[in-house]
């Protein structure tokens, strides 16, 4: 298994699309990127902790490849607003990337340039590829999110498999 960190927006949306997605064996809301160790939502949500809210995705590479996530990742958000998806605003909806190796760095870099080059966005594509930080989960309340309370703030996989 392998292991990919994706900041896209609120994490609630983020965790549900990737949990659809065949391969992915577990998605697991948190923060990473800030200067604050083991951080908490309230503290996040202030705009000081440098944190973003985040998704570790676990996959079976034979399953699914790192690059097919990160072109789902592009799809699955706007990566073109700097610091907001919808209507959540602030540092914590950042759009990024945390690379765990040179490799997962290198296929995002070049998802990045090609999601840039494809025409599909009006404005220049501003998600940010970074080295792979502590990842902090997320207090159990915004684990499964939807699958406990309904409701979506993000397309679906099935949305975006039929674009």
């Amino acid at each position: 298994m392998e292991k990919a960190l994706f900041g896209a927006g609120c994490f609630w949306g983020v965790e549900h699309f990737f949990r659809e997605v065949p391969g992915v064996i577990d998605a697991v809301s948190g923060y990473a990127g800030g200067k604050v160790d083991n951080p908490n939502y309230r503290q996040v949500c202030t705009g000081t902790t440098d944190h973003a809210e985040v998704v570790e995705v676990t996959f079976d590479p034979s399953k699914v490849s790192y690059g097919r996530l990160v072109d789902l990742f592009f799809k699955m958000h706007d990566p073109t607003t700097l610091n907001r998806q919808g209507p959540d605003v602030g540092t914590q909806y950042r759009s990024v990337i945390f690379a765990n190796s040179p490799e997962q760095k290198r296929i995002a870099q070049e998802r990045k340039d090609a999601a840039s080059a494809s025409g599909n966005f009006r404005r220049p594509i501003v998600t940010t590829i970074e080295d792979a930080v502590p990842f902090w989960p997320a207090e159990e309340y915004h684990q499964r999110y939807f699958e406990k309370n309904g409701g979506s703030c993000h397309v679906s996989f099935a949305e975006v498999e039929n674009q």
